[in-house]
């Protein structure tokens, strides 16, 4: 899964019924999480979203 120049890597959590992913390739840890593909991906968007908003924020290079 890729958005703005982003990737996700993503596993599936038997014990909660969620797929789970974080945004590959940088050093914070940004996660997300959804039930469906369709979840899944809305999640991901709105984490990569929220971590350029944030490094804008700390006037800080984000990282790719």
């Amino acid at each position: 899964m890729n958005y703005n120049g982003y990737a996700a890597r993503i596993d599936y959590s038997d014990e909660d019924g969620l797929f789970v992913g974080h945004i590959a390739g940088i050093k914070d840890v940004v996660g997300f999480h959804g039930e469906s593909v369709t979840e899944l991906r809305m999640a991901f968007e709105g984490a990569v979203t929220d971590y350029l908003e944030t490094c804008a924020k700390l006037r800080r290079e984000p990282r790719k």
